[in-house]
């Protein structure tokens, strides 16, 4: 797959921090409960923390119980890309940056208390948080 945002993997290892770049890189997955974005509650988007794309706004944001940062949908149709995982004996659906290629989690479909009914469950260390000016002043 040609991506927009491409680099080598000596590239992507100086920009990323280890932890980051096991993650994004290498499809790892953080510890559960120990991502920093897990309680975040402003209003804002969250970014692919490799390239800066965005991923997902604070509104399709939820509370799953799963120790990872939920959202029920992805900002558009074409943010993120879908790839079937069978690593550890299971099937999952791996989610993608769509403009670089980053892990960024798996997607499942047992969140009935969303409007979806899917559950984008992310890794913190795979966002950035952006907040969003919402005018007032």
């Amino acid at each position: 797959m040609a991506y927009k945002v491409t680099k080598t993997e000596d590239e992507w290892r100086a920009e990323l921090g280890p932890n980051e770049y096991q993650v994004l890189r290498q499809a790892a997955t953080e510890r559960p409960w120990s991502g920093a974005l897990l309680d975040e509650k402003r209003s804002g988007v969250y970014v692919c923390k490799a390239c800066g794309a965005e991923l997902f706004r604070s509104t399709t944001k939820f509370e799953s119980g799963s120790g990872w940062p939920s959202f029920f949908e992805p900002v558009s149709p074409d943010a993120v890309e879908l790839h079937s995982d069978s690593t550890f004996g299971m099937v999952r659906t791996e989610v993608l940056c769509a403009t670089c290629g980053s892990h960024l989690g798996h997607l499942f479909d047992d969140a009935p208390q969303t409007p979806t009914g899917e559950r984008y469950c992310m890794n913190s260390l795979s966002l950035d948080f952006e907040t969003q000016d919402d005018g007032a002043r």
